[in-house]
């Protein structure tokens, strides 16, 4: 059995809760959620209003550095571009750990309709594009800003240490550079400073207002780019025997892909995706081209699965092309995206009460294994990591039909800021206070 799937076996069934886990949602967190709520509104509501992407966030770091300086901390600024740090250090000894939010925006044009909807606009790809925060990141840096706020409060009293991390680029750096949450790691984060845990969130559309998702074990997928270019011998579309037809082998090689999937992958206790995202090939409607290129992504929860996937692909690629005259070059992988985020199924069902504490047992389930891809994952390869969901669409309207993350509609029902502070701030005071010994 993959070893992934032999953890998420094990995730599901029952694991002992240590008694560190408030089942009562702490008096601080709730007087704190109270006093921090319009504050975390105005903050989102700013950043929503003037998103940056991915190594670009000069605006919102400042923003979070500054807040960071007025809470007492000393937040190093710069890293892995535009990320912001801070320890807070507890009165009392105790465990470290760490709280991240990610603050890049996407390239799409917004179109809420609401009184703080981005105008924004940025070059993309040597395009001029419209900037939003469509996936919910204004949400989370807010949110972390205020967990950061109520620790501070705290400090006297407050066991350990807590390091705070707002991190760019979680969507990927712009081509040609680097970025997101391995650049934070190889700039030194964790050196120094190793945490116990990490701990992080994502609104998300799937879920309604309310509910918390959180699972142990494989969370979200691993995320890889393919790029196959399909050689063949430029002619006249008159004449087809006169040349080698790239586009009819490519069209034989995405049909023929469909098949390591389905075919090839056992997807009965883990799934898998290959996904052709863009095909380019040609410019007249009677030449046939000599190349045509093939890019898309591969999605799996294991890495044997993985490691078949890539070379299923190849190994189609290559003789597709040969059945029909022309060659490949193939890049499978063209580039390593993220790891599976794995949630330490420990961590997971010892913090589970916490949890249930802010939303109630009844609105925390089980997502389900996530197809989306999340950088968080490098923090958890090097310390235990538990990383939820918080619902996103109100009350009454079905999550699977509301406008999903990355959509130019999608909205954050705000009252998810202040169930993601409860959680967070939950998650933080359970942990430290118990700490996190089991």
């Amino acid at each position: 059995m993959p070893r992934l799937a032999a953890a998420l076996l094990c995730a599901c069934t029952a694991l002992p809760l240590s008694s560190f886990a408030q089942d009562a949602q702490r008096t601080e967190v709730a007087s704190a959620a109270t006093a921090l709520q319009a504050k975390v509104v105005d903050w989102r509501r700013d950043i929503h209003q003037h998103p940056e992407l991915g190594n670009r966030e000069t605006r919102t770091a400042a923003k979070v550095a500054e807040h960071l300086r007025s809470l007492g901390l000393e937040p190093e600024t710069g890293i892995a571009h535009t990320g912001v740090t801070a320890v807070l250090k507890g009165g009392r000894p105790g465990p470290r750990i760490a709280l991240r939010a990610d603050m890049d925006a996407l390239p799409v044009t917004e179109q809420t309709g609401l009184p703080f909807a981005s105008t924004a606009t940025a070059e993309y790809r040597g395009q001029t594009t419209g900037v939003m925060h469509a996936c919910g990141h204004d949400a989370h840096t807010a949110i972390l800003m205020g967990v950061a706020e109520a620790l501070v409060a705290m400090r006297d009293e407050l066991p350990g240490e807590v390091l705070f991390v707002f991190q760019p680029a979680e969507e990927g750096p712009p081509e040609g550079e680097d970025g997101g949450a391995s650049m934070m790691l190889d700039a030194g984060i964790f050196r120094g400073f190793e945490p116990e845990a990490v701990f992080g969130l994502h609104v998300f559309s799937t879920l309604q207002a309310g509910q918390i998702g959180v699972r142990g074990g494989p969370l979200m997928a691993a995320s890889d780019r393919f790029a196959i270019d399909v050689v063949g011998r430029q002619t006249h579309g008159s004449r087809p025997w006169g040349g080698i037809d790239p586009i009819v082998a490519a069209a034989d090689l995405v049909g023929t892909a469909q098949t390591i999937v389905s075919r090839r992958t056992n997807i009965s206790t883990l799934p898998a995706v290959v996904t052709f995202g863009a095909i380019n090939g040609g410019i007249r409607y009677n030449i046939i081209p000599d190349r045509v290129e093939l890019v898309g992504t591969i999605r799996t929860f294991d890495e044997d699965v993985r490691q078949a996937i890539f070379a299923d692909l190849q190994n189609v690629a290559s003789h597709v092309a040969a059945a029909h005259g022309a060659t490949v070059e193939a890049h499978v992988p063209a580039e390593t995206g993220n790891p599976v985020t794995f949630n330490d199924p420990d961590l997971t069902a010892r913090m589970l009460p916490s949890l249930q504490a802010v939303a109630g047992a009844e609105n925390v389930v089980d997502p389900g294994l996530t197809m989306g891809a999340e950088d968080f994952a490098y923090y958890a390869k090097e310390v235990p990591g538990l990383f939820f969901f918080v619902g996103a669409t109100p009350r009454g309207r079905d999550p699977m039909s509301a406008p999903s993350n990355h959509s130019p509609q999608f909205d954050v029902d705000e009252s998810a800021l202040d169930l993601g502070l409860r959680a967070l701030l939950q998650l933080s005071l359970d942990y430290l206070h118990g700490s996190g010994a089991g």
